[in-house]
């Protein structure tokens, strides 16, 4: 009778044992792989210049009433361009017009605000983002001679087309997936670009 009551406990054991096993296993295999798609996610960076300035030869000028409206516009479209949390993070220039182009959006998604300190250094900026928040979507607001660079860093396009210096409504969208191709769009947002008539046409 012992006997046999001491095989039936050694196999609820063996039993336990390999539920817990079975268990373990699923939670770490789970585990994994939500690392591993979440390290793999695409990286969605949105660049633009700042908005308009108050005078486009000072270095270091203010939004004009134009460009504050630009600024509120900007974070109207990207409020919610993640449907779930928004932008995740925005990196400007130093200079006043980028850090107040970017402070609407920021107050609204309470995301935060990255200074670049060296614009030029487009390899380090792009390196930055894509350890720090991979999988993410980053808003850069940077000089417009650095938007070419800054993008093709990322692998996205090399032709993009010319860019005036009054020219404030362009925003391009780099989509860098975990496998594949690197997208570039390039979408338009508040008050249109109207190019100046050149004199006799």
């Amino acid at each position: 009778m012992n006997t046999d009551q001491d095989v039936q406990r050694r196999k609820r054991k063996r039993r336990r044992k390999r539920r817990l096993v079975a268990i373990s296993g699923f939670i770490v295999i789970t585990t994994g792989l939500a690392w591993f798609f979440e390290l793999q996610a695409t990286t969605t960076i949105i660049v633009t210049r700042h908005a308009d300035q108050m005078s486009l030869a000072a270095s270091n000028a203010g939004l004009s009433v134009d460009g504050g409206a630009r600024a509120k516009e900007l974070a109207r479209v990207l409020a919610d361009v993640d449907v779930v949390a928004g932008i995740d993070a925005i990196f400007v220039t130093p200079d006043r017009s980028a850090r107040d182009t970017g402070v609407p959006l920021a107050m609204l998604n309470e995301a935060p605000v990255h200074t670049v300190e060296d614009p030029a250094d487009v390899e380090g900026l792009v390196e930055q983002i894509l350890n720090e928040y991979k999988g993410k979507i980053i808003l850069v607001i940077t000089h417009p001679e650095h938007i070419q660079p800054v993008i093709a860093e990322m692998a996205g396009s090399k032709k993009l087309p010319p860019m005036a210096h009054d020219e404030y409504d362009n925003l391009y969208i780099v989509s860098i997936p975990w496998f594949g191709k690197v997208k570039t769009l390039r979408l338009r947002y508040g008050v249109p670009h109207l190019p100046v008539p050149v004199a006799g046409e």
